[in-house]
């Protein structure tokens, strides 16, 4: 599987393509053995620095994340979320008819964060709930902060 790094100012990314869509963003940097410049890749590193850029607040890419229908549901009710805005754990679960204790496990569970956008998900009372990415909720709040979307009482913490 093709797979491809890039700095960012949350920590080096890798995105994994296969079969043309991409299924995987994590975080670290693979050996330079391993990277390949495929077309795909190539726009997903492009789009993702034009988000940290703030030149781009959504993407535009094809997506496969692996996982059980429910995770695949969750995923698309995340990638719904428009830049800018936030959504809470008990929202989704409602619109899925489900429990915001399974959305908060499967958003944890997201295969491609940021570019599905699992930062845009709070716990009830807009509080931060958590973030599997690396750096945790602190990485959250960037997110939130570079789509102008940090609730009200998170906007006074240092970022």
């Amino acid at each position: 599987m093709p797979q491809l790094s890039m700095h960012s100012p949350v920590g080096d990314l890798t995105v994994t393509e296969e079969d043309g869509q991409i299924i995987s963003l994590d975080w670290g940097w693979v050996p330079s053995e391993w990277q390949e410049e495929t077309p795909l890749l190539l726009t997903a590193i492009e789009q993702l620095n034009d988000y940290f850029d703030a030149k781009r607040l959504e993407f535009d890419l094809p997506l496969n994340p692996p996982g059980s229908q429910f995770q695949k549901a969750v995923c698309s009710a995340m990638s719904a979320i428009p830049a800018g805005q936030t959504r809470s754990y008990g929202e989704i679960a409602k619109d899925l008819d489900s429990s915001a204790q399974a959305v908060g496990n499967a958003c944890g569970l997201n295969p491609i964060p940021i570019i599905i956008p699992c930062h845009r998900v709070l716990a009830a009372n807009r509080e931060m709930g958590g973030f599997s990415g690396q750096g945790g909720v602190e990485t959250k709040k960037k997110l939130l902060a570079l789509e102008n979307a940090l609730p009200p009482q998170q906007q006074s913490l240092d970022l």
